[in-house]
């Protein structure tokens, strides 16, 4: 018989990929404390080879041995049925659901990160901003959209010994995204074989492109999220318009750094995005200059560049679009992506750090829902 006291300790396991209480989750066969004093578990895992198998089991262990009373702990690991685990798949995301859920109508806010050039520090800036936001609470989901050029997961540490991106757990048709510094991931970085991602290219065009990034929305099973970022690929290609169609209602934040040359890609970049429906929250201004020992700031990229994109994309979208934020260079910006500790955890008092923390602040601000949101941008 179910001891009622010993399932309510185990209801504080958090099955760590899908971020519910294992007892939700249909996990716990058996609950019960014998005469000896002995806590008796069945625990039902998703499927053979469960990454956080030893993880669940430590920690229902752990609780199962906080009972008064309870003198010892037997767990007895299996896996669910084929059936057992359709029914978890269609309890998580809907009976026969295969629907788009951030798409317009969606409580999440959904931020589309894009830049007109490459090598502005886009993934960096983005993987920055996901975990700030974690950090404050939010559920927070992030999708790798740069296909050609990911590095999302070595960014947030989502890599094994070798370096190879961690996969993540398929349940039948149900992906579960990693998670890493609190934000939920997917990246086709996790999918390719160890020698694809260490050393090929993905050489994939236009359709092959969109269904990957629908695939990614549809049968990646974020849960309810608050915030959804997706880092999308320099420029003004087949993915950003894909994007557009999946998600019009996707709030756009451009990226630039101050010299008028990238600036002016980056203002196309960002009416690319407003023509498809989508809006433009903001502009970020990253590699803002060199902070030095005597408190002067050395423009190596020059200055001006994100006022001057805010301005012009103001006047073209015919709302204001604020420069977010100014982030200066930074040392350990740049050895926190390598490492995998983003900054604004490795060393939050960092002056890149402070900047991106004040835009993380300026979005958990918004909240959920659809008020808040950006006007469209209607072509003329």
């Amino acid at each position: 018989m179910t001891d009622e006291r010993l399932l309510a300790a185990l209801s504080r396991v958090i099955d760590p990929e899908i971020r519910r209480p294992i007892t939700d989750l249909d996990m716990i066969a058996d609950a019960r404390i014998d005469e000896t004093g002995t806590a008796r578990v069945g625990l039902r895992l998703t499927i053979v080879g469960c990454p956080a198998a030893r993880t669940i089991e430590s920690e229902v262990r752990a609780a199962a041995a906080t009972v008064p009373g309870v003198a010892a702990v037997d767990v007895d690991v299996s896996v669910m049925t084929p059936d057992q685990r359709a029914a978890l798949t269609e309890r998580l995301k809907g009976p026969g659901s295969r629907a788009m859920p951030f798409g317009p109508g969606t409580l999440t806010q959904v931020y589309a990160v894009t830049s007109g050039k490459g090598g502005v520090g886009k993934s960096t800036l983005t993987a920055n901003l996901a975990v700030a936001l974690a950090a404050r609470g939010l559920r927070v989901g992030l999708v790798d959209a740069d296909v050609h050029g990911f590095s999302i997961p070595g960014i947030l540490g989502l890599v094994d010994e070798t370096g190879a991106a961690v996969r993540p757990t398929r349940l039948d048709d149900m992906i579960l995204p990693p998670v890493a510094h609190g934000v939920k991931t997917i990246s086709i970085g996790m999918f390719l074989d160890p020698d694809h991602a260490s050393g090929k290219a993905v050489a994939w065009r236009g359709p092959m492109l969109h269904r990957t990034i629908q695939q990614f929305l549809t049968d990646v099973w974020f849960g309810d999220l608050d915030v959804l970022l997706l880092d999308l690929p320099p420029g003004t290609g087949d993915i950003a318009i894909s994007v557009g169609q999946l998600l019009p209602n996707a709030d756009v934040l451009v990226l630039t750094t101050p010299q008028a040359a990238a600036a002016e890609v980056a203002e196309r970049s960002g009416l690319v995005a407003a023509q498809t429906g989508q809006s433009v929250f903001g502009v970020i201004e990253n590699m803002a200059g060199l902070p030095q020992p005597d408190g002067s700031m050395l423009e190596v990229f020059g200055s001006g560049g994100g006022a001057l994109v805010a301005e012009r994309l103001s006047r073209a979208t015919g709302h204001e679009v604020p420069l977010l934020a100014s982030v200066p260079l930074s040392l350990a910006l740049r050895t926190g992506g390598d490492a995998g500790v983003p900054v604004v955890v490795g060393d939050p008092a960092d002056p890149a750090a402070r900047a991106i923390a004040s835009v993380a602040d300026r979005l958990a601000a918004r909240g959920r829902g659809l008020s808040g949101r950006s006007l469209p941008f209607s072509p003329a």
